[in-house]
């Protein structure tokens, strides 16, 4: 089986900055396209930054020039470096990968969630 852990939530002032990784771990072939997304009470999860794996990013308009989607493919993990932090940041975060896994009959590829952390930030 595979799990993603994410790490590096918290409370940080506005202004402020936070890194959160997630470190996918299991019987991995190969991981492909790695996100992360955001969601606040009573709405949908939101898409914040994608990573393929030629290393190309995309990036939501509210968090574009602020955050930083990267990804070490030697650790199979990927982080999000959010700079300039706002009060509307704060949502739970949820990385998302695209992943092949490897079994004794074969591969078998889909989708994996980090359990989510949160991330507040005070005006």
């Amino acid at each position: 089986q595979v799990q993603l852990v994410e790490s590096g939530g918290g409370l940080v002032q506005a202004g402020g900055s936070l890194r959160l990784s997630c470190a996918a771990t299991g019987s991995i072939s190969s991981i492909h396209a790695m996100r992360w997304y955001r969601q606040t009470p009573g709405s949908q999860r939101e898409l914040v930054a994608v990573i393929s794996t030629d290393g190309s990013t995309n990036y939501a308009d509210s968090v574009k020039g602020r955050f930083t989607i990267s990804r070490d493919n030697n650790k199979n993990t990927e982080y999000l470096q959010m700079n300039s932090l706002k009060p509307e940041d704060t949502a739970v975060y949820y990385c998302n990968a695209d992943i092949t896994m490897s079994f004794i009959w074969g591969t078998r590829r889909s989708d994996y969630w980090g359990q989510g952390t949160q991330v507040t930030v005070s005006s």
